[in-house]
């Protein structure tokens, strides 16, 4: 697949962080942080608010009362509550482009993608209310700032700007901004989060333990070295001069000093919306679903534990076998990975019995006696000293691109589409090694298809490769489409160790099979 101008500056920037955090790089847990950084943000809030006074005259003084007189224990932890709330939305910014930049919003995953997008938002009023409560000359600017936006909107009545700018405002307003930022949307957060992720499987919420507390002591020291403090108490018989704006979260305030109000929902409304449709621009085609044969399942539940889209489920048997359970698949869920095929142990290329041979579970646009077809095509074509076999994803690197006389490659959906005895095949029928070249570690396409590949040929995961089988002569090296030398380099220091393996397996440990 050929990559965008994009997604190749994107992997570019992955790939320096990378060698910057190996297997922490937080570019491949920007999901799971931001999950993290909103429990340091409902911890640090549920101490402040035992501090906090919710009132007209009360509110500043308590949040200042904390941040100088606790300097050390309030001070931290309001610091803390404002950056984690920064790199939340940081987070959550990144995401998304990191989903865009490397096309993981169409086809199946549109659902994660149009029900991600008002989250942001959700995220957006969240930090708003917060900074209400503050109740200083920035708090003042962006009650002012957001009653006008709410004045243009049909569904109020009267001028809530008015209230602003006579001084109307009550201690009743406290009790509204409170009950909304520590209790209503957070609620609805955690319900718009549940929808965001439920048609995923196997779903995790925690980064790396590192990582995690290596963000921690970020977020720390930022608190220490800068801590967040507040601007002067609110005035509204005056107009607030030098603010230190939050961009994050208030880059839409600025521009009420140049455009009216409408024009500002209109500009919102219309980035919303083209987020949302975005999914289907341009329109494409999603592969044909996975597609199960009951003569081959014995209802293992196996592809039903591995799909990462949710798409299949269990339930009784219906053809009267003997079996207790069958797996049906939901065409609108699938993502055409074949994760499924590699997990059905009935995926076997050694058996000879069926005139074409069937699995449980098989994608019709490749199915399994298709895969062993090129298998033993390319197994054919191997000629030299050392002959490698390469199995690589049409969502990394094209594994075509390093064919040679002893080197062949075939495409599939996903590596996770493997299944393990394959592995074993090719290295019966005439290969030396097989090289697995899927996406870059950790960064599957299709979420768990490399991890879950890894995990049968170490022995723990169904179906595993069987013991006897040599690991020497198996080696995974994932890779990007922008990652061809990196993946050369690997399939050649491959090449020399399975030819001095070769060597001492024919008694000539300087010289190949060709030489012996």
């Amino acid at each position: 697949m050929q990559a965008t101008p994009i997604k190749r500056a994107y992997l570019a920037l992955e790939n320096w962080f990378n060698y910057s955090f190996g297997s922490w790089n937080p570019l491949y847990h920007l999901g799971t942080l931001t999950f993290f950084f909103f429990w340091v943000v409902l911890i640090s809030g549920i101490y402040m608010f035992i501090f906090f006074h919710g009132s007209l005259d009360g509110a500043y003084a308590s949040v200042d009362r904390i941040t100088h007189e606790q300097w050390y224990a309030g001070g931290v932890i309001r610091s803390l509550h404002r950056y984690a709330s920064d790199a939340a939305i940081g987070c959550i910014l990144l995401h998304m482009f990191r989903e865009f930049a490397l096309d993981r919003h169409h086809g199946a995953r549109w659902y994660s993608w149009f029900t991600g997008v008002p989250l942001l938002w959700m995220v957006v009023t969240l930090g708003i209310t917060g900074y209400w409560l503050v109740w200083d000359k920035l708090a003042q600017y962006i009650a002012i700032g957001s009653a006008h936006l709410m004045d243009v909107l049909p569904i109020f009545f009267g001028s809530m700007t008015r209230n602003f700018l006579e001084g109307a405002v009550s201690d009743r307003f406290f009790i509204l901004i409170e009950f909304l930022h520590l209790l209503g949307q957070p609620m609805l957060l955690v319900f718009a989060l549940w929808f965001h992720v439920r048609r995923l499987s196997n779903v995790n919420i925690n980064p790396p333990r590192g990582l995690a507390i290596g963000s921690l002591i970020a977020l720390t020291a930022l608190s220490l070295i800068k801590p967040a403090v507040s601007h002067a108490p609110a005035e509204l018989t005056t107009v607030p001069q030098l603010l230190r704006l939050d961009w994050f979260y208030l880059n839409i305030y600025p521009l009420l000093d140049y455009w009216r109000a409408g024009e500002i929902w209109v500009l919102t409304i219309g980035i919303t919306v083209l987020l949302l449709i975005l999914p289907w621009l341009p329109p494409r085609r999603s592969g044909a679903a996975a597609v199960v044969d009951l003569s081959h399942c014995d209802g293992c539940r196996q592809c039903f534990e591995d799909c990462p889209f949710d798409a299949i489920s269990v339930q009784a048997r219906t053809d009267g076998a003997p079996h207790e359970h069958e797996v049906v698949v939901e065409p609108a869920l699938c993502a055409a990975c074949g994760i499924c095929v590699g997990s059905c142990h009935v995926s076997n290329p050694f058996r000879k019995s069926e005139k074409e041979l069937k699995t449980g579970i098989d994608m019709p646009q490749l199915p399994l006696h298709e895969m062993r077809a090129r298998t033993d095509a390319a197994l054919a074509e191997l000629r030299g000293d050392v002959r490698i076999l390469v199995f690589g994803c049409e969502h990394g690197i094209d594994v075509t691109l390093l064919n040679r006389e002893d080197t062949q490659g075939i495409t599939l959906f996903c590596s996770g589409m493997l299944p393990p005895s394959f592995v074993e095949y090719a290295l019966r029928k005439g290969a030396d090694g097989v090289v697995l070249a899927g996406c870059r570690h950790a960064d599957c396409y299709f979420r768990f298809g490399n991890h879950w590949m890894e995990q049968r040929l170490e022995g723990k995961r169904n179906p595993v490769l069987r013991k006897r089988v040599d690991r020497r002569r198996i080696t995974i090296r994932g890779g990007a489409e922008t990652d061809k030398d990196v993946v050369e380099k690997a399939l050649n220091r491959f090449r020399q160790n399975l030819s001095q393996l070769i060597g001492e397996e024919t008694g000539n440990p300087e010289r190949g099979r060709g030489d012996a």
